[in-house]
């Protein structure tokens, strides 16, 4: 069984190389980021995006939101491992920054103030002996309680082993009383191990030793609360719970902010906002899923309900190609936060019959008796089409620093990189995040912050920038969605034919199975 450990952990030091002298003048606080070894690429954009939610960078000058956006952390890897590897040093300001990230993130386990590390038990002594006693001491205390966890990557310890390796800890000298059920302090003993070697990867990580004082902890109970099995109201497309808590974050949903979801579906991702304070809003184009649901107890309103959140501030109706907003209204929502349509699942809609999309333009008029019921005719909206309409939604109505975080497709034979993805005046694109779906395909999580205010200039600018952009990806406009371009290059029909004939030659020879095949060739028609 291998045991994966992932905390954040205070440097005092980083050694360029293990045989230099602890020097206390060149001594500066690092943090080491020991992440969930899972969702690779959302791991340093969440701490990113935390650092930013909790004032990292220090307050906002004079009020002005656009002038932030170019700050980032600073990050390096121990000695020789890999940039996949769970460990990772971060520069923050202060142990309260940390704490805050470590508590409210979902891919990093905790933080730890790091005492001492080193390839061998020998090193760690010498490494903890050379920590400043002022550091240490003020959690010594007789008058304290602690309690010593000793962890791995890579590799397993029995209880056996366990105990040893506390034992072994000995020369730290600890006067306060063991307590196991919250002690004023928690240490950690984390030993990595050449993981990778055995099974011909890449070592992701080298031998190394580390001991630290525990600082804080992400809460991990969230993903099985929040977990979409025991949800009320489920759709096709409704977004993982550990994901939709990663777009959360991405957002810096917080009390007080005003979060938006134009594809709102069951509102999965507006829980997670609203499970961090945030009042939310949803939209979407199909009536039925945000007035009816599967019935007055099983829609998106009893979702919020079976978690005891707050209420959405209201779910419209509403197209995104047409949207229902007033022409003056502006920079009404703090984010916008969304999984767009891209017709792998569900492919996109927008108002419109078929005059309409023909280019027809006339009064659309229902009949006085069918008011009550009618459901608006919809057309085929496709990806491009709908990423250039959430963007000019998002430079419009997202408030000065703001964020747009969703989710854009990409085939990954074309090796993708961040020209490919869409652009607008008004934002920057500060992170990407790519979740592999299958061997042919991915979705990546863009992150863009808004930098400059919305114009008549601005419009057409980014109009001209969709033009260009659409001609890139005439692939994906032919068809209007994701999915033919995905698929395009198999034909169902020939495989399948391919197989059952197969299959036939397969079963001709056991004169039992006559009846099977007479059937398939009866009702499939394919040999």
């Amino acid at each position: 069984m291998l045991v994966q450990m992932m905390p954040v952990v205070l440097l005092k030091k980083l050694e360029e190389e293990e045989e230099e002298d602890y020097d206390e003048e060149e001594a500066i606080m690092w943090y080491l980021c020991v992440f969930y070894h899972r969702l690779l690429d959302y791991r340093k954009p969440e701490v990113e995006s935390l650092a930013e939610l909790f004032r990292a960078f220090g307050e906002i000058e004079n009020g002005d939101e656009f002038c932030c956006q170019n700050r980032s952390l600073q990050w390096r890897l121990p000695l020789h491992h890999h940039p996949d590897s769970p460990f990772h040093f971060v520069d923050l300001p202060s142990e309260n920054v940390a704490r805050n990230i470590a508590n409210r993130s979902i891919l990093v386990k905790g933080m730890y103030e790091l005492w001492g590390e080193g390839s061998s038990y020998e090193e760690l002594k010498d490494s903890i002996s050379k920590y400043p006693d002022d550091r240490k001491l003020p959690y010594l205390d007789s008058n304290s309680t602690f309690k010593i966890t000793i962890d791995s990557f890579g590799k397993v310890f029995s209880l056996q082993e366990q105990k040893e390796l506390i034992q072994g800890l000995s020369y730290i000298p600890f006067k306060g009383q063991v307590k196991l059920k919250n002690p004023d302090h928690n240490f950690w003993l984390l030993e990595t191990d050449n993981y990778g070697v055995n099974n011909g990867l890449p070592p992701v990580v080298q031998k190394r030793i580390f001991f630290g004082r525990e600082i804080g902890g992400a809460d991990r109970k969230l993903i099985p609360t929040y977990q979409l099995k025991s949800r009320t109201y489920l759709g096709p497309t409704a977004m993982d719970a550990e994901m939709a808590f990663l777009m959360a974050n991405q957002a810096l949903a917080t009390p007080g902010k005003l979060i938006y979801d134009p594809f709102v579906g069951t509102g999965s991702i507006l829980i997670a906002a609203a499970h961090f304070g945030a009042m939310t809003m949803g939209a979407d184009i199909d009536i039925r899923v945000v007035r009816d649901g599967r019935g007055p107890d099983c829609n998106v309103w009893s979702n919020f309900k079976q978690y005891g959140l707050p209420m959405p501030v209201g779910l419209l109706r509403a197209d995104n190609n047409l949207p229902p907003w007033r022409p003056g209204l502006k920079e009404v929502f703090d984010a916008i936060i969304c999984d767009p349509p891209y017709g792998v699942r569900a492919g996109g809609r927008k108002s419109g019959g078929r005059k309409l999309l023909k280019g027809v333009v006339e009064p659309y008029t229902v009949p006085d008796d069918k008011r009550t019921d009618h459901i608006p005719s919809t057309g085929a909206y496709s990806l491009v089409e709908c990423v250039h309409d959430l963007l000019d939604l998002a430079a419009r109505m997202i408030v000065p620093g703001g964020r747009l975080v969703f989710f854009y497709p990409v085939l990954r034979e074309d090796e993708f990189s961040e020209t490919h993805f869409p652009e607008h005046p008004c934002f920057r694109l500060i992170s990407t995040s790519e979740q592999i779906l299958s061997s042919r395909y991915s979705r990546v999580l863009l992150t863009m912050v808004k930098i400059g205010p919305y114009t008549e200039e601005i419009a057409e600018a980014a109009r001209i920038k969709h033009i260009e952009f659409r001609e890139n990806h005439l692939k994906w406009l032919e068809d209007g969605n994701l999915h033919s371009a995905v698929f395009s290059p198999v034909d169902a029909h020939l495989t399948l034919s391919a197989f059952f004939t197969s299959f036939y030659l397969l079963l001709q020879s056991q004169s039992s199975l006559n009846p099977i095949v007479n059937i398939l060739v009866k009702n499939f028609k394919i040999l």
